[in-house]
C-alpha cells in the first residue's frame, strides 16, 4: 500500500494552560483512503496524546467530528486526505462556537435551540397499535430532511447566529419543517407557533451558507422557505 506524508496544522487551545490559541505542526504517513479523523488518531496515539477532539461513529452519521478543514465544513472522518488540495492541511473547531479544548466546541446553545422546537413526532391520542401507514409519495417529503445528524456545520456557518444569539438557526428550522412535513405528525399548529417569531422563520435572509456546510447535502433554505410558506398560511387561515 503507497504510503505518503501529510503536514497537518491543528488548532490548539488549552484553557487551563494557554493564554492565547495557538497552531501546532505534525507530520502524519498517509496510507490510500486515510480520513482526517485517521490522521487525527495517529497524532494523538503517536505523537501528542494531549489532543482533543470529537468522533463517534466514524461513519458520517453521527456528526460528532464536524470541523473546519482548510477552509471548509467537514466531517473528519469523511474528508479525505487525498482529496485536500495543497501543502498544509489546516484543522480548526467549527468557527463561531466556544472553544472547550482544541478542536472541541461547547454545543450547549446549539442543542438548547434544538430540543426546544419539539424534534420529536407529536401523534397525540391517534398512535397506532403497531405502526403508521404513510404513502411513498408523503415520505418523500422528508427524504432531503431526516437526514439532518444534528453536527451544528449550518449553524456555525450562519451569519444570523452570529449576530444574534437569539435565532433558532438553520439546523434548528429545518427539523421544525421534517415534522411540520410529516403526514403522521399532529403538533404542526404548535410547531408553527415557535417559529412564528422574529428570531424564528422570519429571521433568516436566505444567504445559502448553511446549504454550503451541509456534509448531508440538505437545503436548510428551502425547508426555511417551505417553513414560512406553512406559517403564513396558517396566519391567513389556510391550513
Amino acid at each position: 500500500m503507497k504510503e505518503t506524508t501529510a503536514t497537518l496544522k491543528v488548532f490548539r487551545l488549552d484553557p487551563d494552560a494557554d493564554p492565547e490559541p495557538h497552531f501546532d505542526t505534525y507530520q502524519v504517513a498517509v496510507t490510500e483512503k486515510m480520513s482526517v479523523l485517521e490522521a487525527l488518531f495517529a497524532i494523538l496515539e503517536q505523537q501528542d496524546p494531549s489532543l482533543s477532539f470529537r468522533y463517534s461513529c466514524r461513519g458520517a452519521v453521527c456528526g460528532s467530528c464536524a470541523m473546519y478543514i482548510n477552509g471548509a465544513y467537514g466531517l473528519a472522518c469523511r474528508t479525505l486526505i487525498e482529496n485536500l488540495k495543497g501543502g498544509e492541511i489546516i484543522v480548526t473547531p467549527l468557527p463561531h462556537l466556544p472553544v472547550i479544548k482544541d478542536l472541541v466546541v461547547d454545543m450547549t446553545a446549539f442543542y438548547d435551540k434544538m430540543t426546544s422546537v419539539m424534534p420529536y413526532l407529536e401523534t397525540g391520542e391517534s398512535a397506532p397499535e403497531r405502526e403508521f401507514h404513510q404513502s411513498p409519495q408523503a415520505r418523500r417529503a422528508l427524504d432531503e430532511v431526516t437526514d439532518c445528524i444534528w453536527c451544528a456545520s449550518c449553524h456555525s456557518a450562519c451569519p444570523l447566529t452570529w449576530a444574534n444569539k437569539e435565532y433558532l438557526g438553520p439546523a434548528a428550522l429545518t427539523k421544525v419543517y421534517r415534522f411540520v412535513a410529516d403526514s403522521r405528525d399532529e403538533a404542526g399548529p404548535q410547531r408553527l407557533q415557535i417559529v412564528n417569531r422574529e428570531d424564528g422563520a422570519w429571521r433568516c435572509h436566505t444567504i445559502f451558507n448553511c446549504v454550503e456546510a451541509c456534509p448531508k447535502n440538505i437545503n436548510q433554505t428551502e425547508a426555511i422557505g417551505k417553513l414560512r410558506r406553512k406559517t403564513l398560511a396558517r396566519r391567513l387561515k389556510f391550513w
